[in-house]
């Protein structure tokens, strides 16, 4: 199934994924700047993505946890989620989600 990211460059970028993958995942094999510190364990706040509207409400809802780690988020706005928290799925080809500008793979350099 196709993600498309859209870069602060205002690139698009579009990957795919299987059912099942996280889309943090398909994020860093695509190329994005999202670190992933926690591995998807949702300590950490690194692979913050701001979803497209038009998506938003098709993702299952945020965990308490998930919504206490995006507090710590810079750039967050009202559409954000953990890219570790969202699981592809049916329904969710062609999703489409931007990187905040605040967002850098400190193990890219």
């Amino acid at each position: 199934m196709k993600v498309v990211f859209h870069t602060t460059e205002g690139k698009r970028v579009e990957a795919e994924g299987s059912a099942g993958d996280s889309l943090l995942r398909v994020a860093q094999a695509a190329g994005m700047p999202l670190e992933g510190t926690c591995e998807g364990q949702m300590a950490c706040s690194t692979c913050h993505v701001v979803v497209d509207a038009e998506w938003f409400d098709r993702l299952p809802e945020a965990s308490e946890e998930e919504e206490d780690m995006l507090d710590l988020a810079a750039g967050v706005r009202r559409t954000s989620r953990l890219s570790c928290q969202i699981v592809l799925a049916d329904g969710l080809d062609g999703l489409s989600v931007a990187i905040p500008a605040e967002s850098h793979d400190m193990s890219r350099g």
